[in-house]
């Protein structure tokens, strides 16, 4: 139940990115669920990989080129779907930052909601 929740909720931020900032465009709710579906995907599998390959410019750059590799998965997702476009690079960080922020919030409400008791 909490990943329905939780799926719904992402793609409900997903449209709000798309709201708050014009570099991000997603056409329906159909669309969002969709979007953040294959975000998750890139998530669980690429994103993984893209951080044990970019360690020593992760360390480097004390951490902030993760911002670069969730840029980078945001817009890859963009680029594989219709109905979620990314303008520009600028705008897949610009995005994923908010998209981020958004989904720390929901996991915490989230885990609030569905705690064990």
């Amino acid at each position: 139940m909490k990943l329905l929740v939780k799926w719904g909720l992402s793609a409900s931020a997903l449209l709000f990115v798309a709201y708050l900032y014009s570099g991000v465009e997603v056409t329906s709710f159909g669309s969002a669920l969709l979007a953040a579906f294959v975000i998750g995907l890139l998530n669980a599998f690429v994103r993984p990989l893209l951080v044990v390959l970019t360690l020593p410019v992760t360390i480097l750059t004390l951490g902030l080129f993760l911002f670069v590799i969730n840029a980078f998965v945001f817009w890859a997702a963009a680029s594989l779907l219709d109905g979620f476009q990314v303008r520009d690079f600028v705008a897949a960080l610009v995005g994923s930052l908010i998209y981020t922020v958004l989904g720390i919030v929901i996991e915490s409400a989230l885990e609030r909601l569905f705690a064990k008791k």
